[in-house]
């Protein structure tokens, strides 16, 4: 291709933050780590395209054969709100999620922080407003108590107190929301939830991916003769999990919910909650908190398809714990 990667390495002592969603990944030259380039953007040996959103380098559509165009890989695209993306196409459905299509499923990852400002003696009652022209809430102090949905998941100071606690630990009450509905119903998904079960007392959005079921899997084959419902099947055989183009360094046979011919969905009923270790391409090793499933129920009460903001399925899942896996 007329790129030459027998140049010397000349990369930054800390890689260039990258934006919203895009990946940092190892140039085709196995230098530097850069910022991957996106669908439609020009790419070449020392710039690669995304691989984790299924982008190549397509060489053929510019005459310069040093550089390419990003194309998407052959995949399914997103519907969302009657509006179609192609997969590997980036897009901001609101001014606070920034969203990726990948081979028909919807990824997002917000665009507002999502800290929680503990109270303290020189704001004794922080609270979120909105500020027109802007997108994103702010903090403000109060003086006075005022209806705060936040005051109930911490305490603060002891009543009859007469000096501040060392530690937010000290006097917390600790509160934990449920784990949410995984955001997909086949394939890699995100479930999250809230917590101040930590030594600042402050809430916090943990997340967990979550596989409910393979995608393309052909679970009514396994539904036995006179049933309607294959509840809980488990994989036959070990597999690697696959997360943004990097796979689990261990084989696992986990259980997923299956299906019903009668109009039933079955969504996850019990779940344990464990750690995960991936390897990428590059070489980079990292660990995500996953969801395995216990045991499923089929109802009909079932979530919308590819909805990932207006979901409706809320049903509750029980005896969720962490374990060790």
């Amino acid at each position: 291709m007329g790129q030459d990667c027998s140049q010397p390495c000349d990369c930054p002592s800390e890689p260039a933050p990258c934006p919203f969603g895009t990946s940092l990944v190892l140039d085709d030259c196995g230098c530097c780590k850069v910022c991957a380039r996106q669908l439609g953007e020009p790419c070449s040996l020392r710039e690669p395209c995304d691989h984790h959103k299924m982008l190549y380098c397509d060489y053929s559509v510019l005459s310069d054969t040093e550089a390419g165009i990003c194309m998407a890989q052959e995949g399914q695209t997103c519907d969302l709100g009657g509006v179609v993306y192609r997969s590997g196409e980036t897009f901001q459905p609101s001014c606070k999620h920034h969203c990726v299509c990948m081979d028909g499923e919807i990824g997002c990852v917000a665009t507002c922080a999502s800290h929680v400002r503990l109270p303290s003696l020189d704001c004794p009652y922080p609270r979120r407003i909105q500020i027109p022209g802007k997108c994103c809430e702010e903090w403000v102090c109060d003086q006075t108590p005022v209806d705060n949905p936040y005051h109930s998941a911490m305490a603060v100071s002891r009543r009859g107190s007469a000096h501040w606690p060392e530690s937010p630990r000290d006097n917390c009450v600790v509160q934990t929301t449920e784990w949410s509905e995984c955001s997909a119903t086949c394939g890699m998904g995100v479930s999250s939830r809230v917590t101040n079960d930590n030594e600042r007392c402050q809430l916090e959005r943990q997340t967990r991916v979550c596989m409910i079921r393979p995608s393309g899997a052909e679970q009514e084959k396994e539904i036995k003769k006179g049933k309607k419902c294959v509840r809980t099947p488990k994989a036959q055989t070990g597999l690697r999990f696959q997360l943004s183009g990097c796979h689990s360094t261990r084989l696992y046979k986990p259980k997923f919910c299956g299906v019903c011919t009668d109009g039933r969905c079955c969504t996850p009923l019990a779940t344990i909650t464990a750690e995960v270790e991936f390897r990428c391409p590059e070489g980079d090793i990292f660990r995500k908190q996953m969801m395995f499933i216990r045991s499923c129920s089929c109802h009909h009460d079932c979530p919308r398809d590819n909805d990932i903001f207006l979901a409706s399925n809320t049903r509750r899942m029980t005896g969720d714990y962490d374990s060790g896996l």
